[in-house]
C-alpha cells in the first residue's frame, strides 16, 4: 500500500466525517410533524451519510490490514508483544457499546433517565478505553518497543492511533448530544442523534475486534 494511497484515503474519510458530523448535529428533523418519527428518522440523510461514511471507512481499515498481512509475511517481520491492558480496553469499548444500545432504547421510549444514564456511560467507557490505549502505547515505549523500531511495532501504532481517532470524531459528536439533552431538547427530537452514535459505536467495536485480532495472530 503506497503512502499516496494512504492519503488519499485518509482525505476522504476526513472529508466524509465532516459532512456527516455536520448533518448528526443538525435540527433538520427536529421541525414539522414528523420530528422524532420512526420512518423520519430511518429516511434522515443523515443515517445515509453515515452509512457512506461507513463504507469508506471499512475500505481505509481494509487497506491497512491488507498492507499488515502482506508485511508479515516477510522474514524480517518479529511479532508485537502486546500489553495485556490491550484486554480490558477491548472489555471498556464493549461495555460501551452495550451502554449505547441502551440509550438507543431508551430513546425509543422517551425514557430520559436511562437515556442519559445510557449516553453518560457510553461516552464515559469510551474515553476509558482511549485511556486505555495510551497506556498500552506507554508500555510498549517502556519496553523499548518504538514506532521506527520494527514493522511490527509500526503498525500496532498505526492501527490503534488511526482506530483511535475516529472514536475521537465519535466522542466529539456524543458531546453535541448530550449538550442537547442537557440543554432540555425533548426526548423524540434526540432520536436521529443516539441513534447514529449507537450505530457508529457498534461499528467502531467491530473494527477493533478486527484490529485486535490481527494485532494478535499475524
Amino acid at each position: 500500500m503506497s503512502p499516496v494511497t494512504v492519503t488519499v484515503a485518509l482525505l476522504v474519510g476526513v472529508v466524509i466525517w465532516v459532512l456527516v458530523a455536520r448533518r448528526l448535529t443538525a435540527r433538520s428533523w427536529e421541525t414539522g410533524s414528523e420530528a422524532g418519527d420512526i420512518a423520519a428518522v430511518r429516511m434522515a440523510p443523515a443515517r445515509l451519510g453515515l452509512w457512506i461514511f461507513l463504507a469508506v471507512v471499512t475500505s481505509l481499515f481494509s487497506l491497512f490490514l491488507s498492507a499488515y498481512s502482506m508485511r508479515s509475511h516477510h522474514g524480517d517481520w518479529s511479532h508485537v508483544m502486546l500489553p495485556d491492558v490491550l484486554w480490558i480496553n477491548t472489555a471498556l469499548l464493549v461495555i460501551g457499546s452495550i451502554a449505547m444500545q441502551f440509550a438507543r432504547h431508551a430513546v425509543g421510549r422517551g425514557l430520559l433517565q436511562r437515556l442519559k444514564l445510557g449516553l453518560i456511560a457510553g461516552g464515559l467507557f469510551a474515553i476509558a478505553f482511549l485511556a486505555g490505549q495510551l497506556v498500552a502505547w506507554g508500555q510498549l515505549r517502556d519496553s523499548g518497543q518504538f514506532v521506527q523500531g520494527d514493522p511490527a511495532t509500526a503498525f500496532f501504532y498505526l492501527l490503534t492511533a488511526v482506530h483511535g481517532l475516529h472514536l475521537l470524531g465519535g466522542l466529539w459528536v456524543w458531546g453535541r448530544t448530550m449538550k442537547r439533552l442537557l440543554q432540555g431538547v425533548e426526548v423524540v427530537d434526540l432520536r436521529l442523534s443516539v441513534e447514529l452514535c449507537t450505530i457508529y459505536w457498534h461499528y467502531l467495536m467491530l473494527v477493533w475486534f478486527a484490529l485486535f485480532g490481527a494485532l494478535l495472530y499475524l
